[in-house]
């Protein structure tokens, strides 16, 4: 027996008891009726009804859990099938005229039996919405998932471009600033033909924890490329935005990074660049977010320092 078939053996037990019990009662009560008076078209019709029914039974019980759902639904179909097999059993055996219980029988648990399929029905359609609904939620993340920088814990530029757009329009919306940061370091080709791609890689990561560090819980930091690093500050004018801009350009000229080679210290420095969103896009203001950062890249670092 299949192990949800065996999870639900008593109840099938049940079933199959109340249904001998049935015939049992029908054939103390009466006598069974000659051949010649069976009505073949209801037997057919009751009979093969009631045995349709037991199949549902058994799909249902071999493809649910035990739960209020299934309860509900098996419930229902034993009451629809019980009647069924009632009137199946009616065919065969002749009761006396003064027994009424018959009636009872076969037609008291149908409305019984309605009632508890549509109740289950309807806690099993409210099941559903919930199963689609966090797999709608797994979906969401595993498509995020696959949008977030392999290196650093960031989103990556496509991930960026679709919160440029939410931000967009959300800033619309509220009627509130959004401001960019961009961050580009100074000579990283250099670093990574000196030291190699390995130690470029652990300059990243340490720099990725500093920049967090230094941005609000509100801001969003994404990885665009390389070694350009994108902030999204929503509700941030110019000045503040060029304010946080500084501080993050400070915070890397500040780091003290250590090579894992030998130890010794790698001085950074980056160029950054702001830019306060307008009535745009969002392609069209990250590609003036990336002229910002082209000018300011023209300046000598020293000048910028």
């Amino acid at each position: 027996m299949p192990p949800l078939l065996k999870l639900h053996a008593w109840k099938l037990a049940g079933l199959l008891l109340l249904a001998n019990l049935g015939l049992l009662a029908h054939l103390i009560a009466g006598h069974i009726k000659p051949t010649s008076e069976w009505n073949w078209t209801d037997i057919l019709g009751e009979g093969g009804s009631a045995l349709l029914v037991l199949l549902w039974i058994g799909l249902l019980l071999k493809s649910r859990p035990a739960g209020r759902v299934t309860n509900l639904l098996f419930c229902g179909l034993a009451c629809l099938f019980f009647s069924l097999w009632m009137d199946s059993v009616d065919e065969f055996v002749q009761l006396p005229a003064s027994v009424h219980w018959d009636k009872w029988l076969e037609s008291g648990p149908m409305p019984v039996g309605f009632i508890l399929m549509t109740l289950g029905i309807y806690h099993w359609h409210r099941e559903q919405l919930a199963i689609s609904a966090q797999m709608e939620k797994r979906e969401r993340l595993f498509r995020e998932h696959r949008l977030f920088d392999k290196l650093t814990p960031l989103g990556g530029a496509e991930y960026l471009r679709l919160q440029v757009q939410q931000a967009l329009q959300q800033s619309h919306e509220q009627g509130q600033p959004l401001a960019l940061v961009i961050l580009d370091l100074d000579g990283f080709d250099r670093l990574n033909r000196e030291h190699g791609h390995a130690e470029g890689d652990l300059v990243l990561q340490n720099l990725t924890q500093l920049l967090l560090l230094n941005l609000r819980r509100q801001d969003l930091l994404c990885r665009l490329a390389g070694d350009r690093f994108v902030a999204l500050l929503p509700g941030t004018g110019a000045q503040q935005a060029q304010q946080i801009a500084g501080e993050l350009q400070d915070a890397v000229r500040h780091l003290a990074y250590r090579s894992s080679r030998n130890g010794e210290r790698l001085y950074l420095s980056a160029g950054v660049a702001s830019v306060l969103a307008q009535d745009e896009d969002g392609d069209s203001l990250l590609r003036r977010l990336n002229l910002a950062l082209a000018r300011v890249k023209q300046t000598p670092a020293a000048k910028r320092a």
